[in-house]
């Protein structure tokens, strides 16, 4: 990256901050814009990739970023409660966002299922958190644990798993492992995330402390962060909402000037973000940069989240703890989401 670049991307930030519409600077603007190839919509990774794509666009994401089958080869028909046809496209765009905690034992199952919702009108991206310990119907397979689908058949058996939980179509998958938070975290020189409550871990380098109330944390503080859930007071359901936080505080840092003009941080960031990116084999780089567009005004307070409900804990016929669905809850949740009305569902999401 050139001084031009970076004159150009200083530029480009004092004009959004002053809201400058000067004529004579569209076509810049448009060209930086083009280069702020944001994935803010599935996750941290991918919105944390746009920013990199400033001076990456070119080669590294393209070489990094993996395209595998993640969608359903066959998608099987979905039908609302009242029985009427859910159309393949739906309104806004929905994005299942899937991690995977790569230590030893854990390997089939996924850690992080979320489902991340980007209204038609593209002024907020909602989030919302599924326990992977939620007791649904997997097509196939019975009753089971929500992330046994993946055990089960991977990210297509996944999806349509959700499909019939929440009567809506899921138009893009992307996936990734906790490595890529600790790398990326390091990348953007650490982030500041808000604990809800204190908890102590362990992680290679040592104890990890987490405080409540905002903690700074480098990358390997940040893995223990988004791991752990065995002090925490409501298991899995606090490790998906602390996730979640940490998702929010790395796309501000990832998107602050002081990353996106730094031309080493963007480098690696950019290799962090992606290196262990896949996405869906329908999720090309230019359906990508039509959503980051699309994104370009969200604020910190436009990113919201929630957990999917539940009404509590219980034990299924073979004596593994569970997470009940709420099933009122649920069909209100696909409601929503199927009519692009999730600033009215109810008081759920936060904003961190």
């Amino acid at each position: 990256m050139d001084q031009h670049d970076l004159d150009s991307i200083r530029e480009g930030i004092a004009r959004r901050d002053a809201g400058a519409e000067d004529e004579t600077e569209r076509p810049r603007r448009r060209g930086l814009r083009r280069a702020l190839i944001a994935i803010g919509v599935i996750v941290l990774l991918v919105v944390g990739s746009a920013t990199a794509f400033v001076a990456y666009l070119g080669y590294t994401v393209n070489d990094n970023v993996t395209q595998e089958n993640l969608l359903p080869e066959k998608r099987t028909p979905i039908e609302a409660p009242d029985g009427t046809p859910v159309k393949e496209t739906g309104t806004g765009t929905n994005y299942l966002v899937i991690g995977a905690d790569t230590r030893p034992g854990d390997a089939g199952r996924s850690d992080v299922i979320v489902l991340v919702h980007v209204p038609a009108d593209g002024e907020t991206i909602q989030m919302i958190h599924f326990p992977r310990d939620l007791y649904v119907s997997i097509p196939g397979h019975g009753k089971n644990k929500i992330n046994a689908a993946y055990a089960f058949g991977r990210e297509p058996l996944l999806v349509e798993t959700m499909e019939q939980l929440l009567k809506v179509r899921i138009h893009h998958v992307a996936k990734t492992n906790f490595d890529g938070f600790k790398k990326m975290t390091d990348a953007v020189g650490g982030v500041r995330v808000y604990a809800e409550e204190a908890s102590n871990g362990s992680g290679n380098g040592g104890p990890i402390v987490i405080k409540k109330g905002w903690n700074t944390l480098n990358g390997e503080q940040a893995l223990g962060f988004v791991r752990e859930r065995y002090t925490l007071s409501e298991g899995d359901i606090s490790r998906g909402r602390r996730q979640l936080a940490f998702i929010k505080a790395l796309f501000l840092k990832a998107t602050a000037p002081e990353t996106i003009t730094n031309p080493l941080k963007i480098a690696k960031f950019t290799d962090a973000a992606t290196g262990n990116l896949v996405l869906d084999q329908t999720l090309t780089v230019g359906m990508m940069r039509d959503q980051a567009l699309a994104l370009r005004n969200i604020r910190s307070g436009d990113i919201v989240f929630a957990t999917a409900p539940f009404t509590g804990y219980g034990t299924s016929p073979e004596g593994a703890s569970i997470d009940v669905v709420d099933t009122k809850g649920m069909a209100d949740l696909g409601e929503a989401l199927r009519t692009d009305t999730m600033d009215d569902y109810g008081d759920v999401f936060v904003t961190p």
